[in-house]
């Protein structure tokens, strides 16, 4: 390159700019040098750090060098960055000190004061030393070192590195490759600070342009052009990335000032670009940089076109360098949106039909910009970004741009295209100059986006383009093609639920269908439209007087038009009367049906059919209803309107419901609420296809197939019936002759020659007819059945399907537990029917026969008996009875309820029906009212008898009569202590009963007695008593010993005090000669001398007053005759002062291990030894033991290992009551106080 052709090229806004270095001194040397600077200056890339805390980016650095000249140096004002000058070169390799001083020294002064002069102050003095220099001047050759220092000390004081040695630079060797490699390092450097420190300081300046935008007189078109030149350098130095981010800034700036306009704030500078549209020839994107309306932006005079297209054509240049062509695509898009919004705004005036030129061009121009830079492969593959401009363009050339104004407007076509037959400009003139030629060139178009549409998965937007294909071909009068674009469109819109688009389709679709004579499916969709609310009231009448009229537009009278029922009417509701849905075979059933007629006028249906599906069912004749049982309320089936005329869910596509969720944007800073919005978690599910599954409303799409209604005996008919707009009720009458289950299948209206039909009737619906067999239930009258009274229980007889004739009775077996109670008058009701009729009743020993009146079959017979339930007394059980039917009967056993205290009987009765070969068993509950306690008491050898009753009932009771006799000893005497002859006993209260027993010789072991008594409710005379037996037996009555006990004081003390030991003395006295069941039993263990027993004694006092002092227990041998005595002599010690109860004293049989058990006594007097180790023979050698406490039943002495072993050992036996009496039992000892010493304190004021 030579200096001379570099003088004379002007500056071009191209992407060939590079930054400008100057080169002063000797061009000869740099000429010879630029070929080997030029290339290897851009080899090694150099880290750039930017202010501001941007991010340091590696760039490859290239200059373009040019000669010095002061007119190259920036102006004062001047803000041009491309012919901004960022480094001073001064070449020079000389060598004589006389030449220096002469000439060399003298040029860089004055090369130094121009620089200085204009404020530049980054340079640098290239010095290159050849050996041919030194051969030329070898007498006044200076060491390169010394000329090196002097230009040092001259001009590079306090900037030594600003003077570069340059050492053979023409060969090739080590020392030279060196010195190169320093000195691009050296250049490189430069040329970074130096751009670091231009362009901040020019950025400085912008932002302090960009700052004063509110004040008047700040143009808009101005401050494009500084940042743009910003943008121009961050091109030349390659960082694409920069310089977009400035155009997108410029482009921001516009878009709010024109926003701004639109809300009222308006600024000067605007007013340019509100000028009318002159020129709509499209975006030029084949250009790096459009000079044209460059210059239009730098002289104020763009339009808001202009400078729209010149901004998106060096967004489209940086984008495409940075390989980013899909982009370019999007933001075209979003530019002609936006542009035609801004011509808005800013009250633009445009020729009719100009904007859409634009727009079209713009289209295909940024289409064939991108495939001019993309492979057809990438362009298949990425057609989701480019559909959108391809639909668009096809959008705008539907408007048939057909004036003479709108290609005057174009103009001449551009260079760049002359030669391309597909140009946007040529494509466009031509579809103004012809009607065919238009219609080719959308047709084109519209088929390219809707395959691209459907390629990408876009179906809703190639059926939006192939409704305007539809539009276009309805023009033409190809109604044909139309309707089929329809159709794929009208999909889209109802399984969507667009409601609006849907009317308007089907409009268009009705309009085809008349045209190509396609009677049911236009009156199908005359039907659909009929009952459309988003018509009009006149276009509804229109389209229903189509359906209507059909008859007589039609030649064959026998020709039926299926129609689906949902376009119709639809069904809403189905009630049964009764609402169980459950009848006898021949009784009435209705069913109303509530059909929802979606015409606008009234229609008269000749017959309104139901069929019927009837099966068999064995299992539903015992009268359970089915189907509408199972609804919310009984008897009512609610169909749902989405899917009642479709069928099942499972053959229509129900949608999801809406998930919204509340969003809000927040400030990071302080948690301020900046926006907030609602946002749809489930878009996903709501905006998925549906195009593989039939829409949700089938018959809104297409016709239904045909559905014949089958002709038979099973179905509901009515005829005649008019359907008013809105909800009409309709009632039939439901077949019930044979028993089975009835299912309402399909329903079927006739207008006409029109059969409207519902093929599935959704959910399913069924009413059963019964054939019930009869049934007898007993229940009481009212809650609980108390035993012992009289209680009226309710017979209720279901007829069923059988008649009740003449002489048919019930045959009761009588019970003696349960004796029914004869009637003078008992009567019967019959449902249905007025008036009783009386019950004829017979008893005998064994059966009570019941007479029943005539009844007609599934009518109810009630009538009430009085029957009463004997109360167990306790007596021993007569042998088992048997039944009328052969049967054991099993006496009733008593038993605790556990939701009652009382006591609880079940009575079981057979029953012998008419109707019936078998018996049928009912049962009974009754609880006895009382519960019953008996006790013996003693006082010496005096016996005491005490009976309570108690009242668990809810009921007063009144008791008389009371009375005890003994059954087996006459001489035996109870004399009664109960001084009242009627007592009062309360619920839940009790009523106690004393007896003294008396006799004359010797009192028996053992008595059987009998208490009883009668009551009757307190409510009732007393004529209405009833008895109350109860049996229980004494054994083991008489007494055997006494036990006397004495506490004495110490000796010298006249009482017992606390604290001190005192004696007690326990005397056990034998008062019967012994009975034959004791010899009996002691025989087994003592064969000679006299009969004796072995006793067991225990002093413990549970009460902590007294503590026992040594032994507590003992073992005592006892004669076994009357007035044996022993004494035992304990030592006792009162804990506490005052009148203190004996200590408790135990006497249990001690029975050797040769004793067989005898019974099992109470629980409530256990021996526990603490000793488990004693034995029978240690037992009889020490006649007591430290510690043995009574707590429970018999309990052998001995260790556990023995008693595992299977060894007999000797156990204690308790008393039976009665047989031990303690005198002792109820008596207190007075103790004082250990000391008499009692303090008082006085306090005197």
């Amino acid at each position: 390159i030579h200096m001379a052709c570099q003088e004379e090229k002007p500056i071009i806004y191209t992407m060939e700019n590079k930054p400008i270095v100057t080169c002063a001194g000797d061009q000869g040397l740099f000429t010879s040098l630029y070929t080997s600077l030029a290339q290897q200056l851009p080899r090694e890339p150099m880290e750039w750090r930017r202010t501001y805390g941007r991010a340091p980016k590696m760039i490859h650095l290239e200059a373009n060098f040019v000669q010095f000249k002061e007119e190259l140096l920036p102006k004062e004002g001047n803000k041009a960055l491309l012919t901004f000058p960022f480094l001073h070169i001064y070449w020079t390799d000389c060598c004589d000190t006389e030449m220096y001083k002469s000439s060399v020294k003298e040029d860089m002064i004055r090369w130094q004061n121009s620089l200085r002069t204009h404020g530049s102050t980054d340079w640098v003095i290239i010095v290159v030393e050849t050996n041919d220099t030194k051969k030329k001047n070898k007498t006044n050759i200076l060491p390169r070192s010394s000329i090196v220092d002097k230009i040092r000390s001259d001009f590079c004081n306090k900037q030594s590195d600003r003077c570069v040695v340059l050492s053979d630079p023409l060969k090739d060797s080590s020392r030279s490759q060196e010195s190169w490699n320093s000195l691009l390092l050296k250049l490189r450097t430069l040329l970074l600070m130096s751009f670091t420190k231009n362009l901040g300081r020019f950025e400085d300046e912008m932002r302090t342009l960009r700052e004063k935008r509110t004040q008047p007189g700040w143009s808009f078109c101005e401050y494009f052009m500084v940042q743009e030149e910003l943008a121009f350098v961050f091109e030349m130095l390659q960082q694409f990335e920069d310089a977009l981010v400035q155009y997108d800034e410029l482009d921001a700036l516009f878009t709010q000032y024109v926003l701004n306009f639109g809300a009222g704030d308006t600024a000067n500078w605007l007013g340019s670009f509100c000028a009318p549209v002159r020129n709509w020839s499209g975006l030029l994107l084949r250009r790096p940089i459009d000079m044209e309306k460059r210059d239009g932006i730098q002289r104020g005079e763009a339009s808001l076109l202009d400078l729209r297209s010149y901004l998106f054509s060096r967004q489209c240049t940086l984008l495409i360098f940075l390989q980013r062509p899909w982009e370019v695509t999007q933001r075209a898009l979003e530019l002609l949106h936006n542009c035609v919004q801004e011509l808005r705004l800013l009250e633009v005036q445009v020729l009719e039909g100009a904007l859409d030129c634009w727009v079209f061009l713009s289209c295909l121009e940024v289409l064939h910009r991108i495939e001019g830079c993309c492979d057809p492969a990438q362009l298949a593959a990425n057609c989701s970004h480019t559909v959108g401009l391809w639909a668009y363009a096809t959008d705008k050339l539907s408007l048939r741009l057909l004036t003479v104004d709108l290609l005057a407007g174009l103009g001449d076509e551009r260079p760049e295209t002359v030669n391309s037959l597909q140009s946007p400009y040529k494509k466009l003139k031509e579809a103004l100059s012809s009607v065919e030629a238009f219609e080719r060139h959308y047709l084109e178009l519209s088929h390219a986006a809707m395959e691209m549409y459907r390629a990408i998965g876009r179906l809703r937007s190639a059926r939006l383009v192939g409704k305007s294909l539809a539009e276009f071909y309805m023009r033409k009068g190809d109604p044909e093609r139309a309707e089929t674009f329809l159709q794929e469109a009208l999909k889209s819109y109802v399984s969507e639920g667009w409601s609006l688009p849907v009317t308007h389709t089907r409009r268009q679709i009705a309009e085809c269908q008349k045209l190509l004579d396609k009677t049911e499916a236009y009156l199908q969709t005359s039907a659909l439209l009929a009952g459309d609310v988003n018509l009009t009231t006149e276009e509804r009448k229109h389209f229903c007087q189509e359906i209507l009229s059909f008859p007589g537009k039609s030649g064959d009278k026998s020709h039926k038009v299926t129609l689906s029922m949902g376009v119709f009417a639809q069904l809403t509701q189905l009630q049964f009367h009764p609402a169980t849905a459950s009848v006898h075979s021949g009784a009435v059933l209705q069913v109303e049906l509530t059909l929802r007629c979606l015409m606008p006028v009234s229609v008269r249906i000749q017959q309104l059919v139901a069929s019927i599906h009837f099966d068999v069912d064995h299992g539903g004749t015992h009268g359970r209803p089915k189907g509408a049982q199972k609804q919310p309320h009984p008897g009512t089936v609610v169909f749902n309107q989405s899917n009642s005329s479709v069928g099942p869910p499972s053959s229509a596509v129900t949608g999801p419901s809406l998930e919204l969720d509340e969003i809000q944007d927040r400030s990071p800073s302080d948690n301020s609420l900046n926006s907030t919005g609602v946002i749809c978690k489930n878009t996903h599910l709501l905006m998925r296809r549906h195009d593989s599954n039939s829409p949700p409303d089938t018959p809104n799409c297409i016709s239904p197939p045909t559905v014949a209604i089958k002709e038979g005996a099973q179905m509901l008919k009515v005829q005649d019936v008019i359907l008013e707009p809105g909800n009409n009720s309709i009632t039939f009458t439901a077949p019930s002759g044979q028993p089975g289950t009835y299912t309402l299948r399909q329903l079927c209206a006739t207008v006409g020659e029109v059969q409207f039909i519902l093929p599935h009737i959704y959910p399913s619906v069924q009413y059963e007819v019964y054939s019930q067999e009869p049934q007898l239930t007993v229940e009481p009258l009212s809650e609980p059945l108390l035993a012992g009274l009289p209680q009226k229980v309710k017979f209720t007889l279901l007829t069923g399907h059988y008649t009740v004739k003449k002489g048919d009775a019930l045959q009761l077996s009588n019970t003696e537990t349960m004796p029914i109670l004869p009637s003078t008058s008992c009567t019967a009701q019959i449902s249905k029917l007025v008036g009783e009729s009386t019950l004829s009743i017979q008893s005998s020993e064994k059966v009570t026969s019941i007479s029943l009146p005539p009844a007609p079959p599934y009518h109810t017979l009630e009538f009430q008996l009085e029957v009463l339930c004997i109360i167990p007394s306790g007596a021993d059980r007569p042998a088992n009875e048997r039944l009328t039917n052969g049967e054991v009967r099993h006496r009733p056993r008593s038993y605790s309820h556990p939701d009652t205290p009382m006591t609880a009987i079940d009575q079981r009765m057979s029953i012998d029906c008419p109707w019936s070969i078998y018996s049928t068993l009912l049962a009974l509950t009754f609880y006895i009212p009382f519960k019953t306690k008996h006790s013996l008491l003693s006082a010496g050898n005096r016996k005491y008898i005490q009976v309570c009753v108690q009242n668990v009932s809810d009921v007063n009771f009144t008791l008389a009569e009371v009375k005890l006799i003994e059954k087996q000893h006459a001489s035996l005497e109870l004399q009664s202590l109960n001084t009242k002859t009627q007592q009062l006993l309360c619920c839940k209260h009790s009523v106690f009963c004393l007896w003294e027993v008396r006799w004359k010789d010797d009192l028996p072991s053992c008595l059987q007695c009998v208490f009883s008594a009668n009551f009757c409710p307190l409510s009732q005379d007393t004529s209405a008593y009833k008895p109350f037996h109860y049996q229980f037996q004494l054994e083991r009555v008489t007494t055997l010993y006494s036990v006397r006990a004495e506490i004495s004081p110490p000796a010298g003390e006249q009482y017992c005090r606390s604290g001190v030991l005192c004696g007690l003395e326990m005397c056990i006295t034998r008062l019967t000669e012994p009975a034959e069941g004791e010899i009996a039993e002691e025989s087994k263990t003592d064969t000679d001398g006299p009969k004796t027993t072995k006793l067991m004694y225990e002093v413990a006092d549970s009460s902590s007053n007294w503590a026992v002092c040594g032994k507590s227990s003992g073992m005592v041998v006892m004669p076994m005759t009357a007035s044996a005595t022993h004494r035992v002599q304990i030592e006792v010690m009162p804990l506490f002062a005052g009148h203190l109860p004996f200590p408790k004293i135990k006497v249990l049989k001690y029975l050797p291990h040769t004793a067989a058990v005898a019974i099992q006594p109470d629980t409530d007097s256990c021996v526990e030894n603490d000793s488990l180790s004693l034995l029978d023979k240690t037992l009889d050698d020490q006649g007591d033991t430290a510690s043995i406490r009574s707590r429970g039943s018999i309990h052998s002495v001995g260790s556990g290992d023995q008693q595992q072993k299977g060894a007999a050992m000797p156990r204690l036996e308790p008393f039976s009551p009665g047989q031990v009496f303690n005198h002792s039992h109820a008596r207190q000892v007075l103790v004082l106080p250990a000391t008499d010493d009692h303090i008082m304190e006085v306090n005197a004021t």
